[in-house]
Formats: C-alpha cells, structure tokens, sequence
C-alpha cells in the first residue's frame, strides 16, 4: 500500500461535499442532494487545489459563497460549511441559523472544535431558537493544503520568524508548537497512520515530535479512534517513519537560486496554490494552472529551463507534423484533394479527423501555456543573469567559496537587491572561515546598491555563535547556554540545531542524506543522537531499545517546520525514485517560501536583535 495524500484528502473532501455520506465508486452519493458551500479563505485554500468547479457541480453543489460576505437567503436547501474553528466564524454561523438562511446546516471544521466554541454554538443556536437548523457537526482533520500526491503545506505564514524571534516567550513558542502539531495530527488521520517519529535532539523538532506523540498517544486510547482503520493491515504492512527537521538543519538551500523549471516557477514567478499569473504580450495577465492534469508539467518540471526550453519546441514540432497528417488525410490544405470514387475511405479519414481534433485542440494549449510561461521567465533571467546566480552559488556550496573580484562582481552586477542579498548570504555559509576585513568588503557592497544587510548580519551571527559552540566543547554547557542567551535572546537548543549543516560544504544533499540514513536504519554516526519515539509503544518501555523501529523503511514523511521549497522537494523525490525498489516520500512544510520570502524573515529576525543598517527592504 502507497501513501497517496492528494487522493485521501480528495476523499475526505468528497464525502464532506455529500453531507457526509459514503460516496459510491464514481465519487458521487446514491442520492442527489443540490447544496449550497459556504467556506472561509483558509478553507478556501485546502479546497483549491483539490477541487475545481466542474467537481463542485458533479457533487451537487449550485453556489458557493465566503462566509465573510453578505448572503441572500436560499429556502428549502442544505448548506455545507467548511470553516476553521474560530470565533468569529462561530459567531457567523450562528446569525446565519437565526436568519434562517438555508434550510439546514451542515457544519465541518477543519480541526477539532475546542469545548468552549462548541458550547457557544450551542447556546448561540437555542437562544435564537434555530438549533433544529443545525444537522450535524463534524470534526474533520482537514487543516493542511495538498499540493500533489507527495507534497502538503500547513500555510503557516512566517512561522520560522515567530519561532526564531529573540522576544518570543516560552507561551508564544508553545501556541506555535501546538499550531504545527494540531496540522500534522491532521495529515496522519487523513492518511491513518500512526509513525514511528526520529527528530533531531534540541530544537523546535523535538518539541513538536513530543507534543505529536503525546497527541497520539492520547487518541489512540480512545476505542473508535481515527486510527482504528489503519491499525489491522495485514503483516506486510509497515509503518511509515516521520522526519522531522527545523529549517536551520540547512538554510542555503531555503536561500539559494536553482534553475529547475518548477524552483524557477515558482521563485520568479510566484506559482502558489498550483497556480500563477503570467503577463501577455498584450499587457493583460493569464491565469495558468500547473497540476497532474497538464503532462508536460508533470513530465518536465525537475528539467534545467533550457532542456524545457528544447522540449516545449519538440513538442511544438511534433503538433505542427500531426496537423499536417491531419489536413493531409482529410484533403485539407497542403494535402491530396477528396477522391469521389473512394467515399467510404475519405469518410473513414474524415471521422478519424474529428476524433483527433480535441486532443489536438488540448495539446496546442498546453505547448501555449508552456510558451508563454517560459518566454515570461526568460525575459526575468535575461534581466537579472539567474543562470549566472544559480551556477556561481552551486559552485561556491560545492568548493566552499569563490573568488573575491568575481563575488564584487555579482554584487555589482545585474539583479535584484534580493538577488544580491541571496548570493552574499550563499557566500558566508559556504566559506567555512572568513576575515572580517573580506565581511565588511560584502557590507560596504551590499550598502552601495541600497540593500538592507539585516539579513547577512542575522546568519553572520547564527555562524559566529555555531562556531563558538562548536570550538567549545571544553567548556561546561551551562556556561555556553548562559552566554548565548545573553548574546542570542534565547535558548541555544533552537539555534546551534544545525551546526554541522551550517559549517559543512556539502549543503544541497543535507535533508536527502539525513532521510536516506533515517529510512535504511543502519547505524550512522549523524543521527545515531536523533530521538525516536514510538507513539504506538507502551510509555514505560525504551522505544530506542526496539530494533524494529529503526528500519528499513519503505515509506516516510518528511516535514520541515519554518518554511520549505521545491528544490528540498524535488532532491526527497529524486532520492525515493533512484532506489531499488523505489522507495516513497511524502515531504510537508509549515509554508513553501521562495528565497526572498526567506530572506525577508532573516532580515525582519536581524532587524529584532538591532542588527544591518536601515536601508531598504530587499525587493522581490
């Protein structure tokens, strides 16, 4: 059995749409019930990639509506809601039962209710006498975005900001952590599966991997638990591993440039939800969607852009000879005029012809879409020399450095004040020592063109604390944890998670090669020190002592709490398919963030702790 994600949230989401009833094997309810859906932007946005319009009607669903907006009333028909459990919505639901606004209320919300809100339903409805509107209430577990069969997000704006900010106290960490816990409680119930889960010791990870298993733990006690389904597979089922990671286990690879189609997309062009605007020649912007039903994206998106830049012409080759085939047999232009004397055969060509023309007609649009996205990415590259950014910063990560004229050279050359910011913070992680008479030369550069140095001061600082806790084993670590709080504003556990990545040479492989080790389960000086806990084990016994538990694994589920991208997606998917047999990953972030997002909250992060000068923003 494979993990599909993409398909059991598009289940659960079915059978909400069908007012919770079975759905029979075409995806539709036995009985036909026309329905209003009323949703909140959140919701909105786990709907969005999952289902389009023409599903929404398949489902029976005539209108729907933001819960935000004014709504006329509909007589004599249900309405299904899928909101996040907040007051505010709350409070909504209940004017719109006291107004009578549909016939009966079908209430889903996306994670659990809290007692409190249920109660104020409760009273809000009896008060306004309009509780025998309310049909049922259903807990659905859905609070998570699925992007594609083996990549979700929690779309949980800045949240390595908030977890690295030196003012946030122990309350703020904890609503955090109990945030993150409450949408990977989500994933794992839409998938029933209970992990086994190994995370790094210290840090935002192991605080979410206890929480999660204490989540787990807790549930699994009740008798009709959500897990109840997966917990009866045949011997041959194994359980997944669940990674976790924080996303200062590897920053350059949330930082850099890469020059993959979908990286590219969505780092230019700002690809979100599975969609993006493109401007036209003519000034106005097109819509384009980029899922699993457009081939040549699901065939070419891990290509380097000039590879599909030579696929999008073979392609367009390809349609153009298959069109002249057509017009040929049918004694169109450039071919072979009707023959009379052969009318069953001219007939024949001309039935085959018609049969084509749709494909045809949706393989035209396809080369289209592609032309114009890559023409639009082509124009960006030119503009700000992306290949010269993506190869030179592969090569620094690689070689540990680059030569000092030619780093003054980007710096001062073509791109965007993000560009440059990028490329000067690749510089200081991939140089393992650098005088600080070559620090203050980037500075002064970076000042030059009007860019914010926050950023570069902000991991400038991270490197020099890593250094200094690395250098200083000797030390006793009550002593380093007193010194860098007073240096750091907070725990060291959060910011020296990821010494070895940070001073390492070898960054783009860090998440792949952790992955690989933690699935093989072979002893592995790395992350011999990970934590594993086993949420389906007794609390007294040592889930550590079990060697079952620590592989081999066929599946896991890699999540990267603050912030991920496609290129980390891309390398997890690049790894599972190179194994004999291949092996699965589903990867899942709290936010999928391009580098200047990135950048963005390491600059908001060195602007808190009074670092960098108050120049300008970085740009996009």
């Amino acid at each position: 059995m494979t993990l599909n994600l993409r398909q059991k949230h598009t289940e659960c989401i079915t059978r909400m749409l069908n007012l919770n009833q079975p759905v029979n094997a075409g995806g539709t309810a036995n009985e036909e019930v026309y329905k209003i859906l009323v949703y909140d932007r959140f919701c909105q946005d786990i709907l969005s990639p999952l289902i389009h319009v023409k599903d929404l009607r398949k489902h029976g669903v005539t209108l729907y509506f933001l819960i935000d907006k004014d709504r006329k009333p509909v007589h004599d028909v249900p309405a299904v809601y899928f909101v996040q459990p907040t007051h505010l919505n709350v409070q909504r639901i209940i004017s719109d039962a006291s107004s009578s606004l549909y016939d009966s209320f079908h209430l889903n919300f996306s994670s659990s209710i809290p007692r409190p809100l249920l109660e104020d339903l409760a009273s809000g409805t009896i008060n306004s006498e309009s509780i025998e509107r309310i049909a049922k209430v259903h807990d659905q577990y859905l609070e998570f975005v699925t992007l594609e069969d083996n990549l979700f997000s929690l779309a949980y704006k800045n949240c390595y900001l908030q977890l690295n900010d030196p003012s946030a106290g122990d309350k703020e960490i904890d609503e955090i952590v109990e945030k993150i816990v409450s949408g990977l409680f989500s994933v794992l119930a839409t998938l029933a599966v209970v992990p086994v889960i190994r995370c790094p010791r210290g840090g935002p990870a192991e605080m979410v991997a206890s929480l999660l298993d204490q989540r787990l733990r807790d549930h699994l006690l009740a008798k009709n638990n959500l897990f109840s389904e997966g917990a009866n597979f045949t011997s041959s089922f194994q359980r997944p591993v669940l990674c976790l990671f924080d996303r200062n286990f590897d920053l350059s690879v949330a930082i850099q440039h890469d020059f993959r189609y979908r990286p590219l997309v969505h780092d230019v062009l700002g690809l979100r939800l599975n969609r993006l605007n493109v401007q036209e020649d003519k000034g106005g912007m097109k819509s384009y969607e980029l899922d699993r039903s457009d081939p040549f994206w699901m065939a070419n998106w891990s290509l380097e852009f000039p590879e599909v830049a030579v696929k999008i012409e073979s392609q367009l080759g390809k349609y153009k000879k298959d069109v002249e085939e057509v017009n040929k047999r049918t004694g169109g232009s450039g071919g072979t005029d009707f023959d009379g004397t052969d009318l069953v055969g001219n007939t024949k060509h001309l039935m085959n012809a018609v049969n084509s023309l749709p494909e045809l007609t949706e393989r035209k649009q396809v080369i289209d879409k592609h032309t114009n996205i890559a023409t639009s990415l082509l124009g960006e590259i030119k503009e700000r020399s992306l290949d010269s950014y993506a190869k030179k910063e592969s090569d620094m990560l690689v070689r540990g450095g680059i030569d000092r004229n030619e780093l003054l050279g980007v710096l001062k050359g073509k791109g965007s004040k993000a560009d440059k910011l990028r490329f000067a913070i690749i510089y200081l992680i991939s140089t393992e020592s650098m005088p600080q008479s070559e620090v203050e030369m980037i500075e002064e550069a970076l000042r030059e063109s009007e860019i914010d140095t926050s950023a570069f001061q902000y991991v400038k600082k991270i490197k020099s604390l890593n250094v200094s806790f690395a250098s200083a084993n000797s030390a006793s670590t009550s002593n380093i944890v007193d010194w860098a709080e007073k240096l750091y504003g907070q725990s060291i556990s959060a910011v020296t998670a990821g010494v070895k990545n940070l001073l390492s040479s070898d960054h783009q492989l860090a998440l792949p090669r952790a992955v690989e080790a933690l699935m093989e389960g072979k002893p592995n000086p790395e992350n011999e020190s990970y934590l594993l806990l086993d949420p389906r084990a007794p609390k007294s016994s040592s889930a550590s002592s079990s060697g079952h538990l620590k592989g081999p694994f066929k599946e896991a589920i890699v999540f990267m709490i603050g912030g991920g991208n496609y290129v980390e997606y891309g390398s997890l998917q690049e790894f599972a398919n190179r194994q004999q047999p291949a092996k699965h990953i589903i990867y899942g972030t709290t936010e999928i963030l391009t580098g200047g997002e990135f950048i963005e909250q390491l600059g908001v992060l060195g602007q808190k702790m009074g670092l960098g000068n108050s120049g300008a923003v970085p740009a996009h």
